[in-house]
């Protein structure tokens, strides 16, 4: 067994499968992701991890009563995502922010995790085709996935705070197996707070600055071969070090903690589109 503790979850308890998968490569990857991607250059208090997240789902799955499988479905559902998180789509104009979703059946299959859930009595093709409504749900719908981004990066973004985000989570169910709200004033609470995290968080522009910015420096310097396309698939830190160990690219990094350029960059500059979201989570 496997002790998980988690600011918004509290102690969970989990069998030597999650164990297992916790110390593949796979997933040790994740923990140099920052799930903001390069905001935390700029705004260094925004760094939790795509691990941190990828738990947080796990958590919230067991949390509502899933299975085992969807579970482990929640803790692997990113695990293909390139470093910096969503610049990697910017860096591939990738307009759905899908890039991951793309590669994702490639990804696992040439990792260390299908052998781990063979072991465990599982095998990959249930994770890859597999039909998890908790952890997955279309726009505008509560899920797993979506609820636990929400609260999570609305919190290290300083938009709520962690004991308002326990409130909510003692107030909701599932409904037909999809997550569902138990009060009208946490309904509107959470749709609220899913517009001020896009508002204030994912569209800040000094944030669109750092992401647009690195998704600049990380495609020139694969057009002068610098980097390859397998370098997405490495840590943030790893990626770093291969840019900042030329002058240009220390120097480019430099700059966007500076924010030189900001404005310029702003109006003319490949500022990410960030796709629409809205979110309509519904009464039980």
């Amino acid at each position: 067994m496997v002790q998980v503790d988690d600011f918004l979850y509290g102690k969970m308890q989990f069998s030597q499968v999650f164990l297992d998968l916790l110390n593949t490569e796979a997933l040790i990857r994740l923990a140099g992701i920052h799930q903001s991607g390069a905001v935390f250059l700029v705004n260094p208090g925004i760094c939790h991890s795509r691990l941190e997240h990828s738990k947080g789902v796990m958590m919230l799955i067991k949390y509502l009563g899933g299975t085992e499988l969807e579970q482990i479905a929640g803790l692997l559902h990113d695990v293909s995502h390139t470093a910096f998180s969503h610049v990697g789509d910017y860096v591939f104009n990738n307009t759905d922010e899908n890039y991951h979703e793309q590669i994702f059946e490639e990804f696992l299959l040439k990792s260390d995790i299908p052998q781990v859930l063979i072991n465990h009595g599982y095998h990959i093709d249930e994770i890859i085709f597999g039909d998890f409504k908790i952890l997955e749900q279309p726009l505008p719908l509560l899920c797993a996935d979506r609820l636990d981004y929400t609260l999570r990066d609305a919190i290290h973004g300083g938009i709520i705070s962690r004991q308002r985000a326990k409130i909510f989570l003692n107030d909701i169910t599932l409904k037909n197996g999809v997550i569902a709200v138990n009060s009208e004033n946490e309904v509107e609470w959470i749709n609220e707070t899913f517009v001020k995290l896009n508002n204030e968080l994912f569209r800040l522009p000094i944030n669109l600055y750092a992401n647009g910015k690195m998704a600049e420096i990380i495609r020139d310097f694969m057009d002068k071969n610098i980097l390859s396309k397998d370098d997405m698939l490495k840590t943030d830190t790893m990626l770093l070090n291969k840019i900042r160990s030329t002058i240009d690219g220390y120097e480019a990094i430099k700059a966007i903690k500076q924010l030189k350029g900001f404005a310029e960059f702003m109006r003319h500059g490949a500022v990410p589109k960030i796709k629409a979201r809205v979110l309509k989570a519904f009464i039980t």
